[in-house]
């Protein structure tokens, strides 16, 4: 698709040179918006302006979503109050409240003067729920039926109202104040007779969000319900708005690419790499960077405080020892917070994950304390023929190989479970506070083996 675009790029730059936009008009609106973004992304500012005055109301404001936020702002610059009413108009209002969030107030002030004044009401309303809750990433757009309309007059409805509804393909019942009682599908609509009542199809147990409750426990609702859209509802089950699955979706990504960051030891990235500056880059990591290198320092005490009383063959085997144990408590911790963040798991599951763990943590450090013992006597003491590698340092660095992983499974699992059980974002607990745990932890059980059992 990427040298499709490419090609069309070409052609439309060659449309533009000879003036002949009309074409080029036709070439546009046969192009999916999402790619149709992409296209215009590429262009210079004169040109990409050109070339979104040629797109229609309604292919416009589906382009001008896709773009990213650079983009539209630096198109908002350059529209007339009437350009940027005409997009507003036929943006769906939660894309709208997004739009908001990420411009500057100058930009903002002129795009709330510009939105259409039935509308205003509701922007203000949408944009004091907080920022990861459901009532932020939802929509007032909505079809919404009474339990006594009949399957006439709901379709009737729905041509009435569906020009500017997200979604018609799930709608809502409610009562006289409101109330959510139940769920109609386009489906049952099309199969049901006419003078059917929706109170005899309707879906009486609906699956619904409150406005406080967190986007990305929202977004877990999709994924195991197969949602198109989810109720959203106040405090007293008064139906206010729904959370649509591309609003879902974005949710997903954004929770994805905030762990993987997190769990890298990288404050999340509010743009793209390319468009992120490197003072901004700076700032997201050293915060993470100096916090490892002062939690270092715990492991250089351990290391300074026992290598004059021991040999000094046992040093070569520290760093063997502290990778693998951060391995180890790095695999089991992103299995953990990956299950946590899909709803796999919970903190109340935290005796079953541990007790798992510890069988995995047992085979896993027998499997590898068996292989480190092999390696020692094989490869140090007898190819290498290093007169210091004995069998008492091989037992020393096999058990403490053992014990270590089978230590560093258990923190891998208990970390995430207690950062969620008491509020924190478990990615956090990934890599700075376990590689920091796992580290000092098996330097001090390699001395305490080596120089209590072994007597090394």
């Amino acid at each position: 698709m990427k040298d499709v675009l490419i090609i069309k790029r070409d052609e439309l730059l060659a449309l533009a040179e000879e003036r002949r936009f009309a074409i080029a008009r036709e070439i546009l609106l046969d192009i999916p918006a999402p790619d149709t973004a992409e296209l215009l992304s590429e262009l210079d500012s004169q040109l990409l302006t050109a070339f979104f005055r040629l797109l229609s109301k309604e292919k416009a404001a589906e382009v001008f979503v896709e773009l990213d936020t650079d983009v539209q702002r630096e198109l908002i610059e350059r529209f007339s109050e009437g350009e940027l009413g005409s997009i507003l108009d036929e943006m769906y209002l939660d894309d709208t409240v997004d739009l908001i969030e990420e411009m500057p107030a100058t930009v903002v002030k002129r795009i709330i003067r510009s939105a259409p004044r039935e509308n205003r009401t509701l922007i203000n309303k949408l944009l004091k729920f907080p920022k990861d809750s459901a009532g932020a990433i939802m929509t007032t757009e909505y079809v919404r039926f009474t339990r006594d309309m009949t399957v006439r007059d709901a379709l009737a409805h729905i041509k009435d109202v569906a020009i500017d509804k997200e979604t018609i393909y799930t709608s809502y019942v409610t009562d006289k104040e409101r109330h959510l009682i139940g769920i109609v599908t386009a489906r049952s609509l099309m199969l049901s007779e006419a003078d059917t009542l929706l109170s005899d199809i309707m879906e009486e147990q609906v699956v619904y969000a409150e406005t406080s409750s967190d986007k990305e426990e929202v977004a877990n609702l999709f994924n195991r319900y197969g949602f198109i859209a989810l109720p959203v509802v106040d405090s007293e089950r008064r139906l206010v708005g729904i959370v649509t699955v591309d609003d879902a979706m974005d949710v997903m990504r954004e929770e994805t690419e905030e762990d993987f960051a997190k769990m890298a030891g990288i404050t999340p990235a509010k743009t793209t790499y390319l468009k992120t500056s490197v003072l901004s880059i700076w700032k997201s990591r050293i915060p993470w960077l100096l916090l490892l290198m002062i939690s270092a320092t715990f492991s250089s005490t351990i290391l300074n405080r026992f290598e004059a009383a021991l040999p000094a063959v046992l040093i070569l085997f520290v760093p063997m020892l502290m990778d693998t144990g951060g391995n180890s408590g790095g695999q089991t911790s992103v299995t953990v917070i990956r299950s946590l963040s899909l709803g796999e798991i919970s903190p109340r599951d935290v005796l079953s994950v541990l007790w798992k763990e510890l069988r995995v943590g047992l085979l896993t450090g027998i499997s590898l304390g068996l292989v480190a013992f092999g390696k020692v006597m094989l490869v140090d003491c007898l190819i290498m023929q290093n007169e210091a590698v004995t069998l008492s340092v091989a037992l020393a660095v096999a058990v403490t190989l053992a014990i270590t992983v089978f230590t560093s499974k258990l923190i891998g699992a208990l970390l995430p479970i207690g950062a969620k059980r008491i509020g924190l974002d478990p990615a956090v607990m990934a890599s700075p506070f376990i590689t920091t745990l796992v580290d000092a932890a098996s330097l001090l059980l390699y001395f305490f083996i080596a120089g209590s059992v072994f007597s090394l």
